[in-house]
């Protein structure tokens, strides 16, 4: 069966920065395994060497089996590939080629009436067959059945970006675990599902005697899927590797004992270490006027020497400082009225009232149209007032609908885009962006903007552009951005998605402080305890309004 050993992992970012320091553990045969540590340690990194795409500077990965991966941008493509092109992401590489060669004679077909071209096509055609390509179309009509509601043949032209990204993911993990690859790569499969789809995939992992490596920093998923956990922890010299045995219920104490025991043992140290170097100072002292002590001096010396050759015992690891503050401020009494809302083609009219200060979570299945409904808001509503327009630059698709939604008085809604889609961010740096502000921001002074960024864990990410960023250090930067707007009423798309487990609970604290009002679409089960009330979007087109979240909701129905 397949498995993986990773010895002694090293790499270096372009700028000479240790990342990963020494990364080693094993991922067994049929193992279920997490790879979780703080945004920015190194996981994607270590993935991609692990797949072949990187080559570490130090170190080496042995693994057997036939390898399928997930790769991050899954539930973000925007772009013009189709399902098809989706699929052939999770195939072997000679079936990958042998589709690019029929597309490539199917184009030349169409403004070619050269023999040698049909004869070409028809040629490809075989090569796919040969390959084990129909068979795989096959396989690609249960997938799209299961994932979409459709076939393959339905489906397999369609653009990928009419996909929601719970599909797209839904899509992928069903051709991984129904194709033939022993040993599967999963950078973050559960984002963009919702809880029916985190359900499944739970149970598809756990049924499965597939070997699987996965990213996740969902605390339920990791809890009910996976077997063992690899952290990826910081360090001075890069990231390194603790292996924690079982599953997740076990991990937070096995954590603060190994940590405690850490300290312990380095306190210990530190005493001996003080203890020799006062005896051979007090030897060194002696020795200056009694010759019979330079013996014991010398000795004294060999022993600390030893000592401090042996080298302390493992350090404590260095653990995030994440401090996000959320202000807020005062507005009027109802922040947001909807009246007879119909958003076209995905939900039923409702009426709602939301109130300043309520914490209301938005719940339904993938496509139901919760992240229109925030996008909507994060427009001004219907007929914005000019103090009603976002707080940034983010482009935000106008959504159509019928009925009115409405904000209230110094309503300043400040948005959090799911897939981190700022183009108005792209290409400059974390201090840039904070220095030099906007028309809906103040500029920072340098030492200001480096404080700020600070606070976020982002200080050493500071001249970094910000789509180099991982997709936490993004989010962070992206709540980051909403602190310093002034924001009044927050609308937060999936905001825990690529939030390792300390940042998520950072955020957590900060929505608790926060004075103002917060609307928050979220599949995460732990995140959505924290809110007051929440507005469930059901698979019939109809939203309603439940004091308890509501995780049930089946695929909305309606034509595909």
């Amino acid at each position: 069966m397949a498995h993986i050993d990773v010895t002694d992992i090293q790499y270096f970012l372009s700028d000479g920065t240790a990342l990963l320091g020494g990364v080693a553990f094993k991922v067994t045969a049929g193992s279920k395994t997490a790879l979780i540590g703080p945004n920015g340690t190194g996981k994607t990194t270590l993935f991609k060497i692990i797949a072949g795409d990187l080559t570490a500077d130090e170190g080496s990965i042995n693994r057997t089996g036939t390898l399928g991966i997930m790769r991050q941008f899954v539930g973000q493509v925007r772009d013009e590939s189709t399902v098809k092109d989706l699929l052939l992401s999770t195939a072997a590489p000679a079936l990958a080629q042998a589709a690019a060669k029929v597309a490539e004679y199917e184009a030349k077909m169409l403004t070619s009436e050269d023999e040698k071209v049909h004869m070409r096509y028809a040629e490809a055609i075989i090569e796919w067959g040969d390959a084990g390509g129909y068979e795989l179309e096959t396989t690609w009509d249960k997938v799209c059945m299961a994932a979409l509601g459709v076939g393959f043949d339905k489906a397999g032209d369609r653009l990928a970006r009419t996909l929601s990204g719970g599909e797209q993911k839904r899509l992928v993990l069903e051709a991984l675990f129904e194709g033939n690859d022993e040993l599967l790569l999963l950078d973050e499969p559960d984002n963009y599902l919702d809880v029916p789809g985190k359900r499944w995939l739970e149970e598809t992992m756990s049924r499965s005697n597939k070997t699987v490596l996965f990213i996740s920093h969902d605390r339920e998923l990791l809890n009910n899927a996976a077997t063992r956990i690899v952290t990826l922890e910081p360090g001075h010299g890069g990231a390194t590797a603790w292996v924690h045995g079982g599953a997740f219920g076990s991990y937070v104490d096995a954590r603060k004992e190994r940590n405690e025991r850490f300290e312990e043992l380095r306190k210990r140290w530190d005493e001996e270490h003080a203890k020799l170097k006062e005896l051979v100072n007090m030897y060194k002292t002696k020795a200056a006027f009694r010759s019979d002590m330079a013996n014991r001096y010398q000795a004294a010396t060999t022993r600390l020497e030893k000592f401090l050759e042996a080298g302390p015992p493992q350090a404590i690891p260095l653990e995030q400082n994440v401090q996000m503050r959320l202000k807020g401020g005062r507005t009027a009494k109802r922040a947001i009225v909807a009246e007879k809302l119909e958003l076209a083609n995905l939900m039923k009219p409702f009426n709602t009232e939301i109130w300043f200060g309520d914490r209301v979570g938005i719940l339904g299945s993938n496509g139901s149209g919760k992240s229109h409904f925030l996008r909507l808001l994060a427009s001004g509503g219907t007929d914005p007032e000019r103090e009603h327009l976002p707080v940034s630059d983010v482009v935000i698709e106008p959504v159509e609908h019928a009925g009115t939604v409405k904000l209230g008085a110094r309503i300043r809604p400040g948005y959090f885009a799911q897939t981190h889609s700022r183009p108005d961010l792209f290409g400059r740096t974390l201090l840039e962006i904070l220095h030099r502000g906007d028309e809906h921001r103040s500029g920072l002074p340098r030492e200001a903007a480096a404080g700020a960024l600070d606070g976020y864990g982002l200080a050493g990410q500071s001249e970094q552009k910000f789509d180099s960023l991982s997709g936490g250090q993004q989010a962070r930067f992206q709540i980051l951005l909403l602190q310093l707007s002034g924001a009044t009423l927050l609308l937060l798309d999936e905001p825990t998605d690529n939030l390792d487990l300390h940042s998520g609970e950072a955020l957590e604290r900060a929505i608790d402080a926060f004075e103002g009002t917060v609307l928050a679409v979220t599949h995460d089960r732990w995140f959505a305890r924290g809110f007051d009330r929440f507005l469930v979007f059901g698979s019939d087109g109809k939203v309603y309004e439940s004091d308890t979240p509501v995780w049930d909701e089946a695929r909305v129905q309606r034509d595909r």
